[in-house]
Parts: C-alpha cells; structure tokens; sequence
C-alpha cells in the first residue's frame, strides 16, 4: 500500500501516482488477488489526500482491469490468472497466455490409457498399490527412479532416493527438516516462487546472492555464508527460472567448493533441467553428502501426475522421510506407479523426446517474432528473458500488454527479498495452446514495445 503522498503539484496527478503504485503492488503480488482495498477515507487520511483523490485511483485501477468495486462492499484486487476465471468473463476469456508455466500437452493421455491398461492386467500388483507404502516410497519405484536420475550424473543408488509428490513436496519436506523460523536461506536474486512462498510460511529470511549469465557468482555465496552465518543454499544451476541462465563446469566446481569449505546444504532444484537430452551434471554430484537433488516431470511430461524424486544421503532421507509421514504418512503409490512404468517401457524419455520437439519449434517461432530485439533464451527451454528498454518499467508494460489481451510474468513475481526487481519480463512459449496464439501474442508484445509511453514513472 503506498505510505506516503505519491506526487507533487506540477507532476504526475496524485490519483495517477497512487493508482500506478497500487497496480504495481498487484502485478507483483504483494496484493492478493480478492484482497480488500483500504475503505476511501481510510487511505485519504493515510496518505494525506482527498477522498475524491482515492476515488478516482480506485477507478483507474477499476479501468486498467486490476480492480473491481462491489456496491456497498468496497473495492477489491481482480484474480489476474485467467485459468481461474470463468469462461467468456470479459477481456480475459480471449487472452493469450504468455505467462504461466506449464508442459506442452503431447501423447500423455495415450501413454495413460497404456499404463492402466497394463496395470489393469496384473491384478495382484494392482492390489498392492492401493495398499500402505513406506515413507520413502516402494522400492521399484525409488530403484525407477533412481535410474532416471542418472541423466543428472547422479551414481544410481536407488538407496539415495525417495518418491514425493513433486518437487515442491520434497521442497517442502527438506526445509521442514533442515531449517528452523528465523534461518537464513541463501538463493539467486530471482528465485522459484514456490520456494519463496515456502520459506514465508516457516518464517525464514531468504537472501539474494549476485548473479551473473552463469548463474550465483561464488565470491558472492562466499561472503553471505559468513555474513549471516546460514548452512542452508538453494540453487537452480540449469535452466534457471526466469533468466534462463546455465553454469558451466567450471562455475559449478567454484560452487561445489564453497559448500564444502563452509559446510553448507545444498537444495538443487533440476526440475526444468529435465527437458534436456543430456542434462550438464549436478552440483549435488560434487557434494554428495551435503546436498538434496530434486526432480520431478511437472514441466516435461504431465503436471497432474504429481511425481518427483529426491536423493540425498541415507541418513538425511530418514529424517526427511519423518516429514513425509506427519504430512501425508506417505506417497500414494498409483501415481509413481504409472511413472515406473513410463520410465521402465521408455514412453517418459518418448514424451520428454516430444516435449523437446515442442518447445524448438516455439523457440524458433520466439526468435523469429523478436528478432532484432536484446533478448535471452536456451534451448530445450520454453522461456524468453526479455529485458525492457528505456523508458519502459516492467509493471506499465505488463499492464499494457494485459490491456491488449496478452499476458507475461514480470520479475516482481521471483524477487528476492526487497531489492528492486530488474525491469524485464519472461515470456512463456509453453502455456497457448496453438502456434497461432503464439504468433499473435508475440506479435502483441512486439508492437507494444515498439510504442512506449511519452513518461513512465519509477515503481
């Protein structure tokens, strides 16, 4: 909410600045969507204005689609994420989707109907999936998905591992075991929302570290590590979200060596490393035993599966797994099932194979859209940084673009604590769903780069 009046007479109107300030607030989620505004006069005495002043932000809010006021209630932050809006409500049943984060559908309803068709065959395994399983999971399928983690440079050790529910589960469970209210978790500056939505939950202070096209600097890690005295490194070397950047070896055994010299943990997340054919090894390999590794197929196969795998030391996996039974007492078992039998018969590495098909021909759609325009991307990646030119701001341009019909994430959405979030935004190839979708939105944010406002203001 903003504090203080936002403009001065001969500037910028305060309703504008007031609005601008809220909509930044809402683009970056630090406004909720459904969240009740402050009543008119509650915010005119705030910040020192009229209450008409706060009418009129409210309404321009209203106009930008970032707000909607219920008579006699109050005002209230829109749901921006169209998937949970009913079909055919206004602008946003026809926009296109350049924002979330999702697997392109490819031959896995097919791939489901063989496995159950299989499992279908064999009643007496069938009947022991639906029956208790141990915390780390059942054998096979630790042993499965052990084997598929070799693609990470990981020994295979089916001992090593154990199934989650994804990886934000195994996120989740680590943290819950590791980390007590008040640590200090130290990450990129732009991080995995998820995470950072964990961490608030168990009250943990996160910590940016800088960053270069590599990925975290290791004199930075270095010196934080000492600083705020923390054991605790979450990190995504390969295919790092939003930026897409990928550490070389070189990096990653400067990496590797901090965590040794000042003992810490190691949380590595290879979730988007996964659409890779052969993925860069692992930090996690470097460390064996100070590390947690933590995949999952949600953005190469199929979300709704829910299945990932963590490996870490046998003496970390038991105490993991004592978060996992208070959660859930255990996986449930048909999912890792189906996963098994993908891996075992090869119908995974055929849809990741697929998913990668996908995403170069929306790559190549991408570079072609936005040729001549500064821009970062990698392949087998469904994701475009695109850092905004002057005088562009990232929450204006979002916002424009929305107005147009096309939606993208703004940085604000993976900032680290409260540093100022790079004025970029990450286009997403993987959401549309036909290329002529992707076409048109591109095109879209071509256009409105191209047309920038005569002034922007700072956020």
């Amino acid at each position: 909410m903003p504090s203080t009046p936002p403009a001065t007479a001969g500037s910028t109107p305060r309703y504008l600045a007031i609005a601008t300030e809220l909509g930044q607030a809402i683009l970056s989620g630090q406004l909720a969507p459904g969240e009740k505004l402050a009543p008119h006069r509650v915010m005119a005495k705030r910040l020192g204005v009229t209450t008409g002043t706060v009418s009129r932000a409210y309404a321009h809010l209203e106009r930008k689609g970032l707000a909607s006021a219920r008579v006699g209630d109050g005002t209230y932050v829109r749901n921006l994420d169209t998937s949970a809006e009913d079909a055919g409500a206004g602008p946003a049943a026809t926009q296109i989707d350049l924002a979330h984060n999702i697997a392109i559908p490819t031959d896995e309803v097919n791939a489901l109907q063989r496995a159950m068709a299989a499992l279908g065959q064999d009643p007496q395994h069938m009947a022991r999936v639906l029956k208790y399983q141990p915390e780390t999971g059942a054998t096979h399928h630790r042993m499965a998905g052990a084997a598929w983690l070799r693609r990470f440079g990981t020994s295979g050790a089916w001992e090593r591992v154990m199934v989650t529910h994804g990886a934000q589960h195994a996120l989740a469970g680590v943290l819950r075991t590791i980390a007590h209210p008040g640590d200090t978790l130290l990450t990129e500056p732009l991080s995995y929302p998820g995470m950072l939505a964990l961490a608030r939950s168990l009250r943990l202070q996160v910590v940016g570290l800088e960053m270069d096209t590599q990925g975290i600097v290791p004199d930075s890690l270095d010196r934080a590590a000492q600083t705020y005295n923390t054991k605790l490194l979450f990190c995504s070397p390969t295919l790092h979200n939003p930026t897409t950047s990928t550490m070389s070896s070189e990096r990653r055994e400067a990496i590797a060596a901090v965590v040794r010299r000042r003992g810490l943990l190691l949380l590595e997340d290879v979730v988007h490393a996964a659409a890779l054919e052969r993925p860069p090894p692992a930090i996690s390999t470097l460390v064996p035993n100070q590390s947690f590794l933590m995949s999952s197929f949600s953005k190469v196969m199929a979300p709704g599966l829910r299945v990932g795998y963590l490996e870490a030391s046998a003496q970390w996996l038991d105490k993991v797994a004592g978060s996992i039974r208070t959660d859930c007492w255990m996986v449930a078992p048909l999912m890792p099932e189906i996963a098994t039998r993908w891996l075992e018969t090869g119908e995974a590495d055929t849809l990741i194979a697929l998913q990668r098909q996908h995403i170069t021909e929306r790559l190549a759609i991408a570079r072609r859209s936005l040729s001549g325009i500064t821009l970062r991307w990698a392949a087998d990646y469904p994701h475009i940084w695109l850092p905004l030119p002057e005088p562009w701001r990232a929450g204006q341009y979002a916002a424009t673009l929305r107005q147009a019909g096309v939606l993208v994430r703004t940085m604000d959405h993976f900032a680290v604590g409260r540093s100022p979030a790079p004025h970029a935004v990450r286009i997403s190839l993987n959401a549309v769903a036909s290329l002529e979708q992707l076409r048109s939105g591109l095109q879209t944010v071509v256009a409105v780069l191209n047309n920038p406002p005569a002034a922007v203001m700072d956020p």
